[in-house]
């Protein structure tokens, strides 16, 4: 298609917006419910959004070629509580895809969304997903694939499943190519940017901290891959069979009196039910008779390293006492590398301080501050720009005036470069036919002005 019409559906940053436009496309119509993005999305487009899509009348929205959507991810994601469908803020608004599809017919459709949305409710979300838009439903030809931007030489893994329709049969459609060579995150950052924001006192002071338990790790011992918490050093509350919130129901306090909580701190040591319980891993105050696998798996895992390395962990463990549970964790994700934290990106998350090489960024997610990658190695956090070039969308003329905002819409948007592959694949990859009459509003497909 030389020229074709788009609309640009929870349009964020604008990421399928700059894709398709690349390759040719005008953008008729967007949707986005948050003003500042709106506004933002005027600036740099030209073009203002409708805001909340669940106020928008099918019939309203003009004709175009190729609709796009990244639709939101929340109640698909591993993260979040998986409510998908039945999440009544966010998990239906699929739907509201699904009735502007149906009502305008555009030749082509782009959806992005987490991974998990093809494994969702056991794989049933998907399906359900594929009869609304297959053929038996709206009559689109359907694919979907997981990509990621590393796949195309741009320095962060961040897997997202992206899914095509199109009226035609996508007998000719391949997927784009993804590369194989390494990439390095050193190719999206300037050097020392002035606006960089520079660690805290008490960053530093943690990072620090963990800095020495590297270096006080013998060479011969393995770091592992599972995460380390160090609150399960010398903790020996129940964990196989039975829990804390187990005992606690079977014998009262008294339950818990003979226990060890984090890093070995005797729970008995505390006269009310409320500071033994706090005594406690936060991950083991959880109100179940057992733990699901996943939880017991790591648990045995530190507890068994600790074992194994007491000699040397146990010196140093003292240190770590003074900082927030979330910074007590390490997830070290450098096998065979130097020891030493300051040479590779770094991240705090829920689930610890997160060291990675240099080749990726971490996956960028809608970020607190605090959850900014550090580049250790200059012990600063990434600014919005060099972010920005990790979504592929450092065309834009202005980000949000905020960081915090900034972050947070970057950490949302699509990756404007694994679109543009995606659609030049889609665009170029359909074998033009008449499509079989399967639903009666066929007959009221309206196409939008283009030259195929």
């Amino acid at each position: 298609m030389k020229s074709f019409r788009f609309v640009d559906l929870f349009a964020g940053l604008g990421g399928f917006h700059l894709a398709l436009e690349r390759l040719g496309g005008t953008c008729v119509f967007a949707a986005e419910w948050q003003e500042h993005l709106r506004d933002l999305y005027e600036v740099n487009f030209g073009l203002r959004p409708e805001g909340d899509i669940t106020q928008i009348l099918p019939e309203k929205v003009p004709a175009h070629d190729v609709l796009t959507a990244g639709f939101p991810c929340q109640p698909f994601s591993k993260a979040g509580d998986q409510l998908g469908f039945e999440c009544t803020k966010q998990g239906n608004l699929f739907f509201n895809v699904e009735a502007i599809l149906k009502e305008k017919m555009p030749r082509f459709f782009i959806l992005e969304n987490v991974p998990n949305l093809l494994k969702h409710d056991e794989g049933r979300t998907w399906e359900k997903i594929q009869e609304i838009l297959g053929l038996d439903g709206l009559g689109y030809h359907i694919r979907a694939e997981k990509l990621s931007p590393h796949n195309f030489g741009i320095p962060q893994i961040r897997e997202r499943v992206y899914i095509v329709g199109s009226i035609e049969p996508l007998t000719s459609f391949q997927w784009p190519e993804m590369l194989q060579g390494e990439t390095t995150i050193e190719s999206i950052l300037d050097e020392n940017p002035e606006d960089a924001r520079r660690l805290s006192t008490q960053v530093t002071e943690c990072l620090e901290v963990w800095n020495d338990f590297l270096a006080r790790s013998p060479s011969k011992v393995e770091l592992p891959s599972f995460p380390l918490w160090s609150m399960e050093w010398g903790a020996t509350y129940p964990f196989e069979e039975s829990t804390p919130y187990a005992a606690f129901v079977e014998k009262g306090k008294r339950g818990l009196y003979e226990m060890r909580g984090s890093h070995g701190a005797r729970l008995g040591d505390w006269e009310s039910v409320d500071d033994r319980w706090a005594a406690l891993p936060s991950h083991a105050r959880t109100e179940q008779m057992q733990f699901p696998k996943w939880k017991r798996d790591f648990i045995r895992q530190n507890r068994q390293f600790y074992a194994d390395n007491k000699k040397w962990i146990a010196p140093w463990l003292p240190k770590i006492l003074k900082f927030p549970s979330s910074l007590q964790k390490l997830e070290w994700n450098v096998k065979g590398g130097e020891r030493s934290i300051w040479q590779y990106v770094l991240q705090f998350r829920a689930s610890g301080v997160r060291i990675k090489r240099r080749t990726t960024a971490p996956s960028l997610i809608a970020m607190t501050d605090t959850q900014v990658p550090i580049i250790g190695w200059e012990r600063r956090y990434m600014t919005p720009r060099e972010c920005a070039r990790l979504q592929s969308l450092e065309e834009l003329k202005q980000l949000p005036g905020s960081p915090t905002k900034a972050f947070h819409a970057l950490g949302n948007a699509v990756n404007s470069r694994v679109v543009e592959n995606v659609a030049r694949a889609l665009l170029n990859g359909t074998r033009r036919t008449s499509p079989p009459i399967t639903r009666s509003k066929r007959a009221d497909r309206q196409p939008a002005e283009s030259t195929a």
